[in-house]
């Protein structure tokens, strides 16, 4: 019996297999999705119109719970990656590859995939559950309104390349815990030290900073102080193709 011929597909659909096969993937895509829907439902039914919250876009309004929804996806791509280390399954995922790097890229490529599909998803369905609540106010919207369906795909386009930085993370420091505290200290905590520095320079980097770049990609009309939505997806995806250039590398150079 002749043994299958290694490809890339045939590589993909194992990382897919493996990442719908255990339960931290089902737990973690449900809470995101329900942290998302559940503070969009309360932003809109709690809102009333001229109060403090009258000057904010009505997408990142209605699509609030991002963040929290984006650190349960965080650490998902964490799980895909340094998971693998944590039970010892990376052996025979390498064993099976041995050229190694294409596991890493696929892993990325169907975590990539599932992430925004989901968030996507999910950030329009609760844009049109908040806007059941938020039609009698001022910030009723719609899809077709300028801005609004290129909001949600970016707020969607920036959770995803946020979680493959995180993911990339969990490959180059190949531990759950370090790589969440990593990404929580490095991605979420550093860069608002960082702008509470007196200059200027520092203020304007920290527009390209991740989670600076990725809020700026889900706002319908331009943020002040914030990079273009262009420039701020750029750098978004540098950020994230650098986090996986890294791990690429060290499989290369050191040993399971």
């Amino acid at each position: 019996m002749t043994t299958p011929a290694l490809t890339h597909a045939r590589v993909l659909r194992s990382e897919w297999h493996k990442l719908w096969t255990v339960r931290s993937t089902w737990t973690t895509v449900l809470t995101a999705a329900a942290l998302l829907l559940g503070v969009g439902i309360l932003m809109g039914a709690t809102y009333t119109s001229d109060g403090g919250d009258s000057d904010v876009d009505t997408v990142v309004l209605s699509l609030y719970g991002s963040q929290l929804g984006g650190i349960a996806l965080a650490v998902l791509g964490i799980l895909v990656t340094a998971g693998e280390y944590a039970t010892g399954m990376i052996r025979a995922s390498l064993t099976a590859v041995p050229r190694r790097a294409p596991v890493l890229w696929a892993k990325a490529a169907v975590y990539t995939a599932t992430v925004f599909a989901v968030s996507f998803l999910t950030a329009l369905l609760t844009f049109l559950t908040a806007q059941v609540f938020l039609s009698d106010t001022d910030q009723a919207a719609s899809l077709t309104d300028d801005g609004v369906l290129a909001a949600i795909a970016g707020n969607a386009a920036g959770v995803t390349l946020l979680g493959v930085l995180a993911l990339g993370l969990g490959a180059t420091l190949r531990s759950v815990p370090g790589a969440i505290g990593a990404f929580v200290g490095g991605v979420l905590i550093v860069p608002e030290i960082l702008g509470m520095l007196p200059y200027e320079a520092m203020d304007t980097a920290i527009r390209y900073f991740p989670t600076q770049a990725a809020g700026a990609l889900g706002s319908a009309t331009p943020l002040a102080g914030a990079a273009a939505p262009g420039a701020a997806l750029l750098a978004l995806f540098l950020w994230a193709a650098a986090a996986l250039v890294v791990p690429a590398w060290l499989l290369r150079r050191r040993d399971v």
